[in-house]
């Protein structure tokens, strides 16, 4: 099988992110900062890329266009790497939300596998999702080297499936501004939880239908 090889991006930092705020699917461009560490981030891109995926996020789209001023990459936009929603919570610090949703906040939703906060996503949604995504740029990128301009939680997810271990899952952060390199990408094949499954998973979570 011809595997991608996936260098994925963090998004540049937004106000929100500097305030410690919950993203999710609310859409604010970049700060200044997230500016600055999309142009420091692009004097490091590899030279061998064949494609950009993007998030359809402004703030993903706004580095990718800082990312390929140079490059000169072929771009496409795909809806399943758009960030986690975490419903009531997004614009709030966990501050905020621990005092405005305070039995929400008890259950540590946002870890739950199979639930989320109101009108968010789970943990299991957004792991379909970005299976899903994951699968799709194997199938139009193989052996090709893949920009992909992302978010924290989709970027930590990306890594637990391509290594099939979810063990630091929550524990495991990509910064705004870095990137990271994943070789021969394959979610299909193998069991994408490893030996390390989430609490409250089910083995028909991961069957899609193709």
């Amino acid at each position: 099988m011809d595997l991608v090889n996936l260098w994925v991006v963090r998004h540049g930092e937004t106000e929100p992110n500097a305030e410690k705020r919950y993203v999710g699917s609310i859409d604010p461009g970049l700060n200044q900062r997230g500016r600055e560490q999309a142009l420091a981030l692009a004097k490091h891109l590899p030279d061998n890329l064949d494609a950009m995926v993007v998030s359809p996020l402004r703030r993903a789209q706004e580095t990718a266009v800082i990312l390929n001023r140079t490059l000169n990459l072929p771009s496409s936009t795909l809806d399943a790497f758009r960030e986690r929603s975490v419903g009531v919570f997004e614009g709030l610090t966990q501050a905020d939300a621990s005092e405005r949703y305070p039995q929400l906040w008890s259950q540590n939703i946002t870890r739950c596998w199979a639930v989320g906060p109101t009108d968010g996503e789970s943990v299991r949604d957004v792991v379909q999702r970005v299976r899903e995504g994951l699968l799709e740029l194997q199938k139009r990128y193989p052996s090709k080297h893949v920009l992909l301009v992302a978010h924290g939680f989709v970027a930590k997810t990306i890594r637990a499936l391509a290594k099939a271990d979810f063990s630091d899952f929550y524990d495991w952060q990509l910064g705004n501004g870095q990137m990271l390199l994943l070789e021969n990408v394959d979610v299909e094949l193998r069991d994408a939880f490893g030996q390390k499954r989430p609490e409250g998973w089910d083995p028909s979570d991961l069957v899609l239908e193709r």
